[in-house]
């Protein structure tokens, strides 16, 4: 029998849970149940971080400790981890290291969002790292939005609390806790509810293909980083739910001499290095991919099965010539990425299927690859253009091209006439170039919105074809960039 209840550690302490709406947030929860309102509501939809709380979770044998935003994260996400507040971080000694650094620096004034500042810096002084500089605290304060005091102070507290590596509390019981997790290292499904409203986490991908078939209207979630904001924005009046975050079988990344094979429950975070491996503006993207606290929960895979039309990651994994695998019942089968996208949030995906893993090409000797994303501001931005290019270049030619955008269409889509407007001619004549970008307007007829005109984004993605090429003809990026620079432009022979 499946257990029924959410189960997670609190204090160190188990609790369980049941009889919860499936749609109840960890916020929620926290506030409105335990009363813990130290965690605090901003924007309902993980921009601020005021929300940020901390999940512990054993990993190798070791545990791990990640910012989450509780504003979209469900309840049920955080079964067989600990949840860490701000209320626990003091003790009966006085205030936790980084608590006393943000108050000595004058890091505070309103106090509303230093909670969430807080617990993005206690996650950071537990990541493990020799040196903290103020590049990696500026990245873990990226889905930190508030700044009342100026970003001075509390970087500063954070360079003084994240460069003491001396234990806390939480050092001194991480044994009791790694035994504390021993009981729920088991392989038994979670199903909290009835058929008719219900959060289910199954803890083998055999029991997710059944709970699939028997419920096709289920909403599968991984990170829940966009149906969150379903819930707590559209109010949308999801009964059924079904969490893949417990599944093994797809939390790997698998990889071999040529391909890539990333599991529907790998989140970018994961995925981040076997990325960064392809090509340094993998690595650019990644980690301009929302904030930490998203990264550490939203999936590679669920970018894909979202749909979106300006999702970052299908047009840099369409270059790449990626297939995606998908699952009905006991039988499985293979599509490349780009017949997936069939309309606008419409995807070739049969009721009682789902999308288990992406599988990328690795490029070869002769490709080049550029990655831009546009955005009104740099970080935890959504894209008003995202591009990506692979050239092939051989003695001076270009031999073949794949480029692919987002926003530009209702779907992410390759530029398929750009593409061979551009092949057999030399990369590095301006002309060649020029027919590239010209190419563009017979591939798409692109939309104004919130974010940006149709005329914008045509005239963003003919200038995004000749920066791609320039760089890959030799002009270096620091000619081309502001951010991003790549100090081994590769240089086309």
């Amino acid at each position: 029998m499946p257990r029924s209840t959410i189960s997670f550690i609190r204090r160190g302490q188990r609790v369980d849970v049941s009889n919860i709406d499936p749609k109840t947030t960890l916020l929620d929860w926290l506030r409105l149940h335990e009363r813990s309102t130290g965690t605090k509501e901003g924007c309902a939809e993980g921009d601020c971080g005021a929300c940020t709380v901390v999940l512990a979770r054993e990993r190798d044998g070791k545990l791990v400790y990640e910012p989450v935003n509780s504003c979209i994260m469900l309840l049920g996400q955080v079964d067989g981890s600990e949840v860490i507040t701000v209320e626990d971080l003091a003790t009966s000694q006085g205030l936790h290291k980084v608590q006393r650094a943000m108050v000595e620096n004058h890091g505070s004034q309103c106090g509303f969002c230093t909670p969430g500042i807080v617990m993005s810096l206690f996650a950071l002084s537990h990541a493990g790292r020799e040196i903290i500089d103020r590049s990696a605290i500026n990245d873990a304060l990226a889905g930190n939005l508030c700044r009342c005091t100026g970003y001075r102070p509390i970087v500063d507290a954070a360079i003084q609390a994240c460069s003491d590596h001396s234990p806390d509390h939480f050092d001194a019981r991480a044994e009791k806790t790694l035994e504390l997790f021993k009981q729920f290292r088991s392989l038994e499904d979670v199903f909290v509810g009835d058929d008719d409203s219900f959060f289910a986490a199954p803890a083998a991908e055999s029991s997710l293909a059944f709970l699939v078939q028997k419920y096709p209207d289920a909403t599968l979630i991984a990170g829940a980083t966009d149906v969150g904001l379903w819930i707590t924005k559209g109010l949308a009046p999801i009964k059924k739910l079904i969490w893949l975050g417990r599944i093994r079988a797809l939390a790997g990344v698998e990889e071999t001499e040529a391909t890539i094979s990333i599991g529907a429950g790998v989140t970018h975070e994961t995925a981040a290095p076997y990325l960064a491996a392809i090509d340094q503006d993998f690595s650019e993207i990644a980690g301009r991919f929302g904030s930490q606290q998203v990264r550490t929960s939203g999936t590679v895979v669920g970018n894909i099965a979202n749909g979106s039309p300006i999702g970052d990651w299908p047009p840099c994994f369409l270059i790449l010539d990626a297939e995606l695998e998908l699952r009905a019942g006991l039988a499985t089968r293979t599509l490349p990425l780009e017949d997936f996208f069939i309309a606008y949030k419409k995807q070739n995906r049969e009721p009682g299927e789902y999308l288990r893993r992406v599988i990328l090409k690795k490029p070869g000797a002769h490709d080049h690859i550029r990655l831009f994303k546009i955005t009104k501001r740099r970080d935890e931005d959504i894209s008003a253009v995202m591009s990506a290019f692979r050239i092939t270049v051989e003695e001076g030619l270009i031999t073949q091209a794949r480029i692919a955008f987002g926003g530009m269409a209702g779907t992410p889509k390759r530029a398929q006439s750009a593409e061979a407007a551009i092949i057999g001619l030399p990369i590095k004549d301006i002309a060649t170039w020029r027919a590239g970008a010209e190419g563009l307007s017979a591939d798409f007829s692109p939309l104004s919105d919130h974010r940006a005109s149709a005329e914008y984004r045509m005239r963003v993605a003919r200038n995004l074809i000749i920066k791609a090429l320039a760089e890959m003809a030799g002009v270096p990026s620091s000619s081309t960039r502001i951010v991003g620079l790549r100090e081994d432009a590769h240089v086309a022979p």
